[in-house]
């Protein structure tokens, strides 16, 4: 045979198998449409809480942020698992004001209340109190914090509600 077909055959062969691996990589990057499935509840023990959210909320986004990843790195540096992190959907308050000698309102304010979650999978019963100390000292003005149990109702509210969307389901449902 001669050697510059050879060189060629091979070459076909390589391009082959190239080809077949890149194909095999693209149809992996096809996203299935799946429904989000919530994650594992873990329920308290005698030593450990179970499954706890620990949500933060307040007006001004950046220290909101920033006091969510606080507590993140704070459960990293003890030892605590942290399930998830997550947003919840902004809301917006508007503040109407009447005039004094008048029936019409106007808008004064518009409120942002934003909400972080940190989920955190199992914290022992020995590592709370120091745990809910270091938070509550460290917690900035002006941003609320709370502490409770997670539930699918809590895990549901995370997504926005879409009407539209749910007026189409109902039809088609009908």
């Amino acid at each position: 045979m001669n050697p510059v077909f050879r060189k060629l055959q091979v070459f076909a062969q390589q391009s082959f198998v190239l080809n077949q691996t890149l194909s095999s990589c693209r149809q992996k990057k096809k996203k299935d449409k799946r429904q989000v499935i919530p994650k594992r509840i873990f329920k308290a023990t005698d030593t450990a809480y179970g499954s706890l959210n620990v949500t933060v909320s307040g007006y001004d986004m950046t220290v909101v942020e920033h006091y969510s990843q606080y507590i993140h790195n704070i459960c990293n540096r003890l030892g605590v698992a942290v399930a998830d992190s997550y947003a919840l959907p902004t809301k917006t308050t508007e503040v109407m004001l009447m005039q004094e000698q008048g029936t019409k309102m106007y808008i004064d304010a518009t409120l942002k209340t934003h909400k972080r979650v940190v989920q955190l999978s199992t914290l022992n019963a020995t590592l709370c109190p120091v745990f809910m100390e270091t938070v509550l000292k460290n917690q900035p003005e002006g941003v609320q914090l709370s502490v409770n149990q997670h539930t699918d109702s809590e895990f549901q509210a995370r997504f926005k509600v879409r009407p539209e969307l749910q007026e189409l389901l109902a039809k088609m449902n009908h």
